[in-house]
């Protein structure tokens, strides 16, 4: 195995942001009279842009495009504020990147949050670690789409077999499958094992330390 870079997936996978996306999705919710989720619910709403995390934590009756939209800019204002405040790397991530950088592997970042958000809370939290760190602009190029994953590597200068690619959830897994990646699943994250086994992972850990074995 020979790879030379490592593209992470970041909510789930580098931090743990789900209380702050439970929280500021909670308070739209109560903010407009819908019921609210308690964080432990919001595993299985994120993973596919936060745009369609408010459309899950609606009731299904009221997920109407233009009220989605509505709700939508309103999580933004509050979450946009507030990304930081409980969002925090995982036990061993910082101890893990510094071991990859030490060895020159390449890291960058690739999310279906917002390409803003994305660059805010990977550089506030991971300053002087990645090459790339790329969020969603795009809706129709969000992951498992592999287009930008793949402009990534080639920014990086490299072929896709040489890019191992981290996540926590089936979408990161198809990501990295679409890509031709080395497909790296993580157990510390929102989605269990079998859902990253069927999507197609290649290995599945459950510390940042066990992804040094590859290198």
């Amino acid at each position: 195995m020979n790879y030379k870079a490592v593209i992470f997936d970041l909510d789930g996978t580098l931090v743990n942001s789900l209380q702050d996306i439970a929280s500021a999705t909670n308070k739209v919710l109560t903010n407009n009279n819908f019921p609210t989720h308690p964080d432990e619910a919001y595993n299985f709403f994120v993973g596919s842009g936060l745009r369609t995390t408010v459309a899950r934590a609606l009731p299904p009756n009221s997920s109407t495009e233009a009220e989605v939209d509505r709700l939508y800019a309103q999580m933004m204002e509050i979450y946009s504020r507030d990304c930081t405040i409980s969002t925090k790397p995982y036990d061993g991530i910082v101890a893990m990147l510094d071991q990859l950088k030490t060895q020159g592997i390449k890291l960058a970042v690739l999310s279906n949050k917002s390409d803003v958000l994305t660059k805010k809370i990977a550089s506030e939290i991971f300053p002087d670690y990645f090459e790339i760190i790329q969020g969603l602009s795009v809706e129709e190029l969000k992951k498992p789409n592999p287009t930008v994953a793949l402009q990534m590597a080639q920014q990086l200068g490299l072929q896709p077999s040489e890019v191992l690619y981290v996540g926590d959830s089936g979408v990161d897994m198809e990501t990295a499958v679409n890509a031709q990646f080395y497909a790296f699943g993580v157990l510390w994250g929102f989605r269990p094992k079998e859902e990253l086994e069927a999507t197609g992972a290649q290995i599945v850990i459950g510390h940042p330390s066990d992804l040094l074995q590859l290198f």
